[in-house]
C-alpha cells in the first residue's frame, strides 16, 4: 500500500478524499519533524518511532574486500508494539474494520483556530493564485516563442540573402568564352610551338 492507497482507503471515513490526503500529510508531518528533533513518537497498539545515533565504524567493501571507514550518523527507526506484532503474528484476529472516526473540533488539522469558512477561503485564493501565476507563465511563454520565431525567420532571411549574393558574382565569373576567341587562341599556340 502506498500513500494514495492510503488516502483512498480512508477517504470515506474521513469525510473525502481531500480531508483525507490532507490527514495524512499532517500525520506523518508531525511524526517526522518530532523524530528529526529528537524526540520518541508513541503511538499505543501501533509501535514508537525514534532517532537512534550510529557510532563511526569501520566496514567492508563487498566486492573487494576492502576496509572502509563510515562516519556517524543518525537514522530513524520503528519498532512495533505488542498490540501490531500480535496481529502480525496472528495470535490476536484483526477487528473489524468499522473503526468510527471521532469529528475532531473544527480547525484542529490546520492547527489553528480557523473555521471551515476560512479554510475554504484560503483554499479558493490559492487556487486563483495558481490560476493567475499558470496564465502569466503561458502568455510569457507564448510570447517568448513568437520573438523567438521571428528572430528566426529574420537570420533564415540574412542568410539566404547572404548565400544569394556570392552565387550569383561566382556564376558570372564562371561563364565560358566565346567560341571563336578560343580556337584563335589555340591555333596562335599551335604556330609558336611550329
Amino acid at each position: 500500500m502506498n500513500k494514495a492507497q492510503l488516502v483512498e482507503a480512508i477517504a470515506d471515513k474521513v469525510g473525502g478524499r481531500q480531508q483525507a490526503a490532507d490527514a495524512v500529510d499532517i500525520v506523518l508531518d508531525a511524526i517526522i519533524r518530532a523524530v528529526v528533533a529528537g524526540e520518541r513518537v508513541s503511538v499505543t497498539g501501533f509501535g514508537s518511532f525514534e532517532k537512534v545515533d550510529r557510532p563511526a565504524r569501520y566496514a567492508r567493501n563487498p566486492q573487494t574486500g576492502e576496509r572502509v571507514r563510515v562516519k556517524k550518523t543518525s537514522v530513524p527507526r520503528f519498532r512495533a508494539g505488542q498490540g501490531f506484532k500480535d496481529l502480525v503474528a496472528g495470535t490476536k484476529k484483526l477487528p473489524k474494520n468499522d473503526v468510527a472516526v471521532k469529528k475532531a473540533p473544527k480547525g484542529s488539522l490546520s492547527g489553528g483556530t480557523t473555521t471551515k469558512k476560512a479554510a475554504t477561503k484560503k483554499a479558493a485564493a490559492k487556487k486563483a493564485t495558481a490560476k493567475r501565476t499558470t496564465a502569466a507563465k503561458k502568455t510569457v511563454a507564448k510570447k517568448t516563442t513568437a520573438a523567438k520565431k521571428t528572430t528566426a525567420k529574420k537570420t533564415t532571411a540574412k542568410k539566404a540573402a547572404a548565400k544569394k549574393a556570392p552565387a550569383k558574382k561566382a556564376t558570372a565569373k564562371k561563364a565560358p568564352a566565346k567560341r571563336g576567341s578560343s580556337r584563335s587562341a589555340t591555333k596562335k599556340a599551335t604556330s609558336r610551338r611550329r
